[in-house]
């Protein structure tokens, strides 16, 4: 089913949905807000790490490979799956850079996930001509189905080629995927936003795409949303509203993009900057529960390339600033969950390891949930993920030299590793490499919370992860 069969299938299911959930149930903030300094100071001893979640780490075995790539809790186990360099059918190999992740169907126990490939090439575009938007960028998506029963994953094909830097994004409630370029590109200045000459690329980048999960019909661009560093997208399912992070150290906005028909993007909107009352400036100096209220912006010219001062990447927030727009630093992962949205600042505050936000759109408010006192409590907060029992799955992507972990926040606001990377295997030349220091991205719960998807970035492959979650807080 292409795109358009699939909105005006899911459309009239999707609205009805909307109109009965009202704006949902959020989460308990009071909880939530136990996510203090003291606690992060008991953190960084290490031994309320494991008692706030399911037990000290241990190396496990790959049941695909047989490979020891994970360290996991007693009682967890996982397959990897998707590996870069694999087969295609239809030609070609899987890309690498294996980045954000959703699940977008899910039909008897059978899931279609898509999950982003986030490529820096002008190598040639993978996938059928009719999935590209522009021929030479090497990035994009690919979609494959996992049965939850059998804990086997097949139908790996491309859904979206054409692209550059493909980071993040999100699913929507109508079943399809938004896929973010994190690349800004201006073919008047042949400029990228890190100074790079682009000599192959023929298009402006910096886009958001819709994505058809079943490589059927072309992606669709939709450069309403903003030409930005984008990060990662989350679709507010009463409304239909969607919400955007910026990926740009120390001079980031959150937007949201306000569809002229819920659940058409493609048929035009607004995009918006929020903006908090009495403070611009939400990078340092703030204090764990603070809380704001909050006014949108309206951004005039959403596909303006570069800023003023030259600066390509930069034309969008430079419009939010203006207007009064909030400034954060560095916004990665964004997650929707009934009337809370959550958003992360990767180098955010006092200690520049990182913020947790929530935005609640009922009440136009922001209250900053969490901010790294410790780092090993959480350090540099990246993709994230609401679980089926009410706590948080947080990516790490740090630049210590140390394993990547997933970090798991409970509804009380204890943090506590739940996965590492200690990948250590041969590359195609038979060279040892050490992969410890990827980070770890894309993280989504399945919808029976039985399995745990994530991505290993370097060298590019998924797991799929279960065991005992019921003896836990996630």
């Amino acid at each position: 089913m292409g795109i358009g069969e699939l909105r005006h299938s899911t459309r009239r299911a999707f609205l009805a949905s909307s109109a009965r959930a009202g704006l949902g149930a959020s989460l308990p903030l009071g909880s939530l807000l136990g996510l203090t300094a003291c606690r992060e100071a008991r953190d960084s001893s290490g031994a309320s790490l494991a008692a706030a979640g399911y037990g000290p780490l241990q190396p496990t075995r790959d049941e695909a490979t047989g490979e020891v790539l994970l360290s996991l809790p007693r009682g967890f186990r996982y397959r990897s799956m998707g590996w870069q360099g694999t087969p295609l059918p239809g030609g070609g190999i899987m890309p690498g850079a294996h980045d954000g992740m959703g699940i977008v169907a899910a039909r008897g126990s059978v899931l279609t996930l898509v999950r982003n490939h986030e490529v820096v090439a002008e190598t040639g575009a993978i996938g059928a001509a009719h999935l590209h938007y522009d021929a030479p960028a090497a990035g994009g998506c690919v979609a494959f189905e996992f049965d939850v029963n059998s804990g086997a994953a097949s139908g790996f094909r491309a859904v979206l080629g054409g692209t550059m830097q493909n980071c993040a994004g999100g699913v929507t409630p109508w079943g399809t995927w938004l896929s973010c370029e994190e690349l800004v590109f201006d073919p008047s200045r042949n400029r990228d936003d890190a100074g790079y000459t682009r000599d192959r690329l023929r298009k402006p980048h910096g886009f958001v795409f819709e994505v058809d999960p079943s490589g059927n019909t072309a992606p669709r661009c939709i450069p309403g949303m903003g030409a930005f560093k984008h990060e990662a997208v989350a679709v507010h399912a009463a409304t239909g509203i969607v919400y955007q992070t910026e990926d740009f150290s120390m001079a980031a906005g959150f937007y949201r993009y306000v569809p002229d028909v819920p659940g058409r993007l493609d048929q035009g909107g607004r995009l918006q900057m929020l903006a908090c009352a009495g403070r611009q400036d939400m990078r340092k100096g703030l204090q764990p529960g603070q809380s704001f209220a909050t006014h949108w912006v309206d951004i005039p010219d959403p596909q303006r390339l570069s800023h003023s001062a030259g600066r390509v990447g930069g034309g969008v927030f430079e419009q939010g600033e203006q207007a009064g727009g909030a400034i954060f630093s560095r916004l990665e992962g964004c997650f929707a969950h009934g009337d809370t949205v959550f958003f992360t600042s990767t180098n955010g505050g006092d200690l520049e390891h990182g913020q947790v936000f929530v935005y609640y759109p009922r009440e136009e408010r922001l209250v900053l949930l969490y901010e790294t006192r410790s780092l090993e409590a959480l350090d540099y907060p990246d993709n994230l993920c609401v679980s089926p029992r009410g706590g948080l799955v947080i990516c790490e992507d740090n630049v210590r030299d140390v394993s990547q972990r997933l970090i798991g926040m409970s509804a009380a606001g204890d943090t506590f590793a739940l996965a590492a990377n200690i990948v250590r295997r041969a590359d195609d030349a038979g060279q040892m490499q050490d992969y410890r220091g990827e980070e770890w991205c894309g993280v989504c719960f399945s919808p029976d919370g039985r399995w745990l998807f994530a991505n290993v970035y370097r060298p590019g492959f998924t797991v799929a992860i279960t065991g005992p979650w019921q003896h836990g807080p996630l």
